[in-house]
């Protein structure tokens, strides 16, 4: 039985990286455990990881492992993320449990991105943000498909983006597809 760090690790790391078609520079902010590290080598990029966004460089995707989505922290997203195919993933609140907190996020995060959408898995509620790669229209199959993973799959990648009519409801002209 899958505990719920794999399953955290697996739908954090390579949902981002399987939708960006060339991440070189990877920033995961927020503490992680070593099963996150051995998961995310699975990939060819570069890893920085940091206790804060304050880091003067550029990166392709963002991992963001803390609670606070607010103006300063979208701040300094923009000022490290690159400006035209940057991808940022953080966690929310799951709509059952604090549909305000979700929706608040989806616009404070969508104020900066042309994509932001939730997506779920468990019970968990994250928000992948992009300026350029739709997470369900741009997986890379040559990457989802051949991950050696022991939850995520291509299949699920494109499923945990689906919500039932009443969240999808809820969220139209909020999240942005």
């Amino acid at each position: 039985m899958l505990d719920k760090n794999t399953i955290y690790n697996e739908m954090m790391i390579h949902i981002p990286l399987c939708t960006h078609i060339e991440a070189k520079k990877v920033l995961v902010v927020g503490s992680v455990d070593d099963d996150f590290k051995k998961e995310i080598a699975k990939h060819t990029a570069t890893v920085t990881y940091s206790d804060e966004l304050n880091i003067d460089d550029k990166f392709d995707i963002i991992i963001y492992n803390n609670d606070t989505i607010d103006d300063m922290t979208m701040a300094n997203v923009n000022r490290s993320l690159e400006e035209f195919d940057g991808i940022f993933v953080c966690v929310s609140q799951r709509f059952q449990k604090d549909e305000n907190r979700l929706i608040e996020d989806l616009k404070t995060i969508g104020k900066s991105f042309w994509i932001a959408m939730p997506y779920r898995f468990g019970h968990t509620m994250a928000i992948l943000a992009s300026k350029k790669y739709h997470p369900q229209a741009d997986i890379i199959l040559d990457r989802s498909d051949f991950i050696d993973a022991q939850y995520y799959n291509t299949e699920l990648h494109n499923a945990c983006f689906v919500h039932p009519t009443y969240i999808t409801k809820a969220l139209t002209g909020i999240a942005k597809r």
